[in-house]
């Protein structure tokens, strides 16, 4: 059984099916150009509807220290994870004393990290394609297969082209103790799907 996060959380309807369906990480985005963005105050907001329950996460790229305090200001965020450089990752958790996850983009077994540089977990995700406007998978998967046999020893998560159809498969491939998944709980862009979201925490949990 794999731990689940959904990022991308942006309404009141994802925000309870993530809790209802049993996620252990609810996902903010602060990062402007995603259609999944939401602003401290919606965050706060969101989270408010459900004392306690799954931790919450704050994906970010590249924030400035100013950003950072502003949004934790209003949304205090449980773990923070980030589009960064390895040095700043580890300034960004001295300085503001909250677990870091860093994502590292995959295209093969080389690109697999051997360490995380003073990051609390690595985010594994498909290196986005040359014209994309954003970090990360953007929906694609990489080829799960370069992962196996590979158990490092610190804590990781597998993300990038997931779905509720493919999660069990990956999770059997490559042993992920834990999944992440945001545009493959979607039924447009941005827009979150409750039963997609309860279908995909069944699946990897199961």
């Amino acid at each position: 059984m794999s731990r689940v996060k959904i990022c991308g959380i942006n309404s009141a309807a994802a925000m309870d099916a993530a809790v209802d369906a049993g996620a252990d990480w609810i996902g903010f985005v602060f990062f402007p150009p995603s259609p999944r963005y939401v602003s401290p105050e919606q965050a706060a907001a969101l989270s408010a509807r459900h004392a306690g329950g799954p931790l919450r996460v704050g994906l970010f790229v590249d924030p400035t220290d100013a950003e950072l305090e502003a949004t934790l200001a209003t949304m205090p965020l449980d773990i923070l994870q980030l589009h960064a450089t390895a040095a700043r990752a580890a300034e960004i958790r001295a300085r503001f004393g909250r677990p870091v996850w860093r994502a590292a983009g995959i295209a093969n077994a080389a690109d697999l990290p051997v360490g995380t540089d003073g990051s609390d977990a690595m985010l594994l995700d498909a290196l986005p394609p040359k014209d994309a406007t954003r970090p990360g998978g953007n929906a694609a998967p990489f080829d799960w297969s370069v992962l196996a046999g590979w158990r490092p020893a610190f804590p990781w998560l597998l993300a990038g082209g997931l779905t509720p159809e493919n999660v069990g498969e990956a999770i059997r491939m490559t042993g992920a103790p834990a999944v992440d998944v945001s545009s493959g709980v979607e039924r447009a862009k941005g827009v979150k799907d409750p039963g997609l979201i309860r279908a995909f925490v069944a699946a990897a949990q199961g």
